[in-house]
């Protein structure tokens, strides 16, 4: 069975709320769906992943600082083992979310993973849309993720 995880920083109740649409669209399609927390999870993350998923808020115009940690710890250990994988991106941006698409971008560039979409930004005051577009997203990668498209 393939695996996506989901790494989610997930600090506020909306974000858990985004957290939770992703795994629950992803997790009808036939593969294996985890969710795990940037400051508890190591390189096995990704070396066990078929497919990721990050999701952030967007702090100081940048990542949140757990999961540029992640990146850095895990950077080494997955260099030679992880290319190619596919990855996507939550960015819950209160303002434009420019500098964080553009460090998620730098970090699967330097990782050597494949973007199978542009981050979904969702920015600006809370929307409920903003459920469905999370829904949308990780049904997407786990129905592609399925039948092996990605």
């Amino acid at each position: 069975m393939r695996n996506l995880t989901l790494l989610a920083h997930t600090p506020s109740p909306n974000l858990q709320r985004l957290a939770t649409a992703i795994l629950d669209a992803a997790g009808e399609a036939d593969i294996h769906v985890s969710q795990l927390a940037p400051l508890q999870a190591g390189p096995e993350a990704a070396l066990n992943a078929d497919a990721i998923i990050v999701l952030t808020p967007e702090n100081l115009g940048y990542m949140s600082g757990a999961l540029k940690d992640w990146f850095d710890r895990c950077y080494y250990a997955c260099l030679d083992h992880t290319q190619g994988t596919p990855i996507a991106a939550v960015v819950r941006a209160g303002h434009d979310g420019t500098g964080t698409c553009r460090a998620l971008e730098t970090m699967a560039t330097g990782l050597r993973w494949r973007w199978v979409q542009a981050p979904l930004v969702l920015k600006g005051n809370w929307q409920e849309g903003f459920v469905t577009q999370a829904s949308e997203l990780g049904q997407a990668m786990g129905l592609a993720l399925e039948q092996g498209i990605i």
